[in-house]
């Protein structure tokens, strides 16, 4: 088990999410940076889809009753262990009694932290993502209780970590399916101008500060999912992002794709991208 002594900012258990569930309104959910999340569950020899800790810009005060493995990814928020600074990307053995924190925001702006076996948190339509109005928690409270399992043996990782970081200013996206009714100029703004992140952002979407003229007509409410760049008639662009609605009314300009998504997962408020066109 493990005691949360202070939740952090914005701590909620995550998996791969909800597949196949949209058609009934539910969102996929799911880890914002798959790829990050991936990497902590592979290191500790985890199967693919076991539950992580997914924890935004300050991280929580954990204290550890029983002895286990745990691997940290993604952002660095300088995690501790007993006030002793540890390795991300890697294994680290935790005694009973330990005590895991963290310090500052080094890079990035999401942290996973992977638990040998996955943590067993209540699983809904086949995950344990957390999700408002879904599962009885939204996200982590102090004093709240996480199990997993502990008697499972910790067998060595032999995953080459060649790449530990996917944060990428450049974001790779195809067409939406009203992209060609953007006119030249309009296309030309899109794929050539330096966007910045507002100060709205959160794991259903990311708004963009640059404003795009929009007199596109109206569209019949169609499926949207992550990824979905949406074009509101004010001219705002909306990046949707894993908690995000399942339909939207809002001309869908650009599909971001997977590597992207994980890339937008860990940029900031006021950081810059540029989005281009995948054939």
């Amino acid at each position: 088990m493990i005691k949360v002594i202070k939740p952090g900012l914005y701590s909620t258990i995550q998996d791969m999410g909800r597949k196949g569930k949209q058609s009934y309104g539910i969102p996929c959910s799911g880890s914002m940076d798959s790829f990050s999340s991936d990497l902590a569950n592979k290191i500790l020899n985890n199967s693919i889809n076991s539950a992580v800790l997914e924890i935004t810009m300050v991280g929580p005060v954990l204290e550890f009753i029983n002895e286990t493995f745990i691997c940290i990814t993604g952002a660095n928020l300088s995690p501790l262990l007993n006030n002793k600074i540890i390795k991300m990307n890697n294994p680290i053995y935790v005694k009973p009694n330990d005590v895991l924190s963290f310090g500052v925001l080094k890079s990035g702006l999401r942290s996973y932290i992977a638990i040998l076996g996955g943590f067993k948190t209540e699983k809904v339509f086949g995950s344990r993502s957390m999700f408002k109005n879904l599962t009885k928690a939204v996200k982590l409270a102090k004093n709240d209780v996480l199990n997993f399992n502990e008697d499972i043996i910790f067998k060595s990782s032999k995953i080459n970590l060649h790449k530990i970081s996917n944060i990428d200013n450049e974001i790779k996206a195809y067409k939406g399916p009203e992209f060609d009714k953007l006119d030249s100029n309009q296309k030309d703004f899109v794929l050539s101008n330096k966007f910045i992140i507002s100060n709205n952002y959160n794991r259903m979407a990311i708004q963009l500060s640059d404003l795009l003229i929009n007199n596109l007509d109206p569209i019949i409410t169609s499926i949207v999912m992550p990824g979905t760049v949406q074009l509101t008639p004010a001219g705002k662009m909306i990046i949707l992002m894993k908690d995000c609605q399942t339909t939207g009314g809002y001309p869908r300009i650009l599909q971001v794709d997977e590597k992207s998504i994980n890339s937008l997962a860990q940029l900031k408020k006021d950081s810059h991208l540029r989005f281009s066109l995948k054939i």
